[in-house]
């Protein structure tokens, strides 16, 4: 069984232990997620069961919305309610202010992932080394923040509403924002609301070809995608370098244009 759709991960539950759940209810042995969420987040994860799980590179995925609650004043070493070190009552500010500082952080950012994240380092997860106290150095990164909305401040929390690229860490923008105003902070929630276009909708199965990232082409004789016959370049529609999807009857299949060549990257995916 072939299937998209949108799982919804609980806070305190690893995205493999999710999957892994996930796996037991739909009793099915191959599937794949997208986008890791940490322990502590909760929200929207991407699950494809099968030949779906092949896709995820191509699907449309950006941007990303996040909900996240600033703890203001906190310092965690994990930027998250967990490894708190200290906690100062600080006063609060104005919120003109803080929309100063949130706009001023739209736009490409350059940041280092948090010790307590999933970056490989000598082969090893950069939080493996963290939980033994062992700082490792982490190389700069970069990511982009489309849009910040300030949803709600009862001091010392600050809610956000954020729309970010690939990538992007949500625990190092509280950083950020706190570094610019000068205090220390953590978060004490984090939700994925989208993902690209995918959201939530209590695990319903999507049509796959409508959240490819790719442009359709068309082959003259169809008989030969359903035969499986080699394709010229010459009997496609669109000819130009690039990846796109053929469409069968109950198949599709995936290929990039290269040097007037046509490779398969998928043939005769079916559609459910």
């Amino acid at each position: 069984m072939n299937k998209l759709f949108v799982g919804y991960k609980p806070s305190g539950m690893s995205s493999n232990a999710f999957l892994n759940s996930i796996k037991k209810k739909y009793k099915v042995k191959k599937a794949g997620y997208s986008g890791t969420l940490d322990p502590f987040a909760k929200g929207v994860l991407i699950i494809a069961f099968n030949q779906f799980s092949k896709l995820f590179r191509f699907l449309k995925k950006t941007p990303k919305i996040y909900r996240a609650t600033l703890w203001l004043g906190v310092k965690s070493l994990s930027l998250d309610d967990k490894n708190i070190t200290q906690v100062k009552i600080i006063d609060s500010y104005n919120l003109d202010f803080l929309e100063k500082i949130k706009n001023e952080l739209l736009g490409e950012i350059e940041f280092i992932p948090p010790q307590f994240s999933a970056k490989r380092i000598q082969g090893k997860r950069a939080y493996e080394f963290a939980k033994k106290g062992q700082n490792v150095e982490l190389k700069p990164c970069k990511m982009y923040i489309y849009e910040c909305k300030i949803l709600h401040y009862n001091h010392p929390f600050l809610t956000i509403e954020l729309s970010v690229s690939e990538g992007a860490y949500i625990r190092s923008y509280c950083e950020i924002f706190a570094k610019k105003i000068g205090i220390n902070a953590t978060l004490s929630a984090l939700e994925r609301i989208k993902e690209g276009e995918f959201f939530y909708n209590n695990e319903k199965s999507l049509n796959v070809l409508q959240y490819l990232n790719l442009k359709k082409n068309f082959l003259k004789d169809s008989d030969k995608l359903e035969n499986g016959i080699k394709i010229d370049i010459k009997e496609l529609t669109y000819q130009e370098n690039g990846t796109y999807y053929l469409e069968e009857k109950n198949f599709f299949s995936i290929i990039n244009i290269e040097n007037n060549k046509v490779n398969y990257i998928l043939n005769k995916v079916a559609k459910c």
